[in-house]
């Protein structure tokens, strides 16, 4: 195994902005507000401060299939923040989410509005609200949980840990690679083998769990994330596979992936949401807060 650095670790960690690697723009060891800045309001009762990667596609995509379903207090805006330029500091985002991370959610449907923050916790806040896609019965609920915490807990590896070193890193470290793919896999075929066995992870019906899964897991066996399809071998993963292409095919989740989307092919696209006919438009007409495309 080839080693890059003969690094030792010093007495006391400081911070260097210069090894940050593509995120050294945004990565900083202190939380709280850079600058001030309020976040506009729509006339939705569901305001959502998000970016399209996987954990706020995780958002977007319950919110079309509610509205799929006739939820209609399911409406909501979809505001861009772009990430890349520390949108996520302003203050009245630090006030939705003190932890500066999308997706971030404020609940205006009552007389006093609810902040959720953290990706999995706005979908059981969604999901026990319209009474949708969470089981009522205690051993369905358990397990639809179950895996939806199991992916808040597995993902950071998956992009924190792989995607960061295989794609983001300044260097290329053959431990660290070698390690992320190790675990990657194992999470994968965890996965596979959970769906031979059931259609979806819960059990026999389409719930939060895949909703939260499948952005990050089936997002990484259709191709979609850090070019590493091949490197994986995702080909092995049969049910993962299959699972995948059946969220796939639903229309709220084509729907959904697509909002807040600032990558990829611009008839993805759909830079804000703040209408279903929104989806009907030239997506890149939407133009974000303060006029920035």
């Amino acid at each position: 195994m080839s080693s890059t650095s003969d690094y030792t670790p010093p007495k006391v960690w400081t911070w260097n902005k210069a090894n940050g690697g593509r995120f050294a723009n945004i990565n900083r060891p202190i939380a709280g507000p850079t600058h001030d800045k309020e976040l506009p309001v729509g006339r939705h009762p569901m305001q959502l401060y998000s970016l399209g990667t996987p954990n706020g596609q995780k958002v977007t995509i319950l919110l079309e299939e509610l509205l799929a379903l006739g939820h209609k207090g399911a409406e909501y805006d979809a505001w861009l923040i772009r990430i890349g330029e520390g949108q996520q500091f302003g203050s009245g985002f630090v006030e939705v989410n003190p932890n500066s991370k999308i997706p971030a959610l404020l609940d205006r449907s009552g007389p006093k509005p609810i902040r959720v923050f953290e990706s999995g916790a706005i979908l059981v806040h969604l999901a026990e609200k319209f009474g949708a896609f969470l089981p009522k019965d205690p051993a369905l609920r358990a397990e639809c949980l179950s895996w939806l915490f199991w992916q808040m807990g597995s993902a950071p590896y998956l992009g924190g840990g792989f995607g960061h070193f295989y794609a983001y890193a300044p260097v290329k470290i053959e431990y660290a690679i070698d390690r992320f793919a190790m675990e990657t896999k194992r999470q994968l075929d965890v996965l596979d083998r959970r769906l031979a066995e059931s259609p979806y992870l819960g059990g026999d019906d389409y719930t939060i769990a895949d909703i939260a899964v499948w952005p990050w897991y089936g997002g990484l066996v259709r191709g979609y994330l850090y070019g590493a399809a091949e490197f994986l071998s995702v080909h092995e993963y049969k049910n993962v596979q299959r699972w995948a292409e059946a969220i796939f095919a639903r229309p709220a989740v084509k729907r959904g992936r697509m909002v807040n989307r600032v990558t990829g092919d611009p008839s993805e696209q759909l830079r804000e949401r703040h209408d279903a006919s929104d989806f009907a438009t030239k997506t890149q007409d939407k133009i974000a807060p303060g006029g920035a495309a």
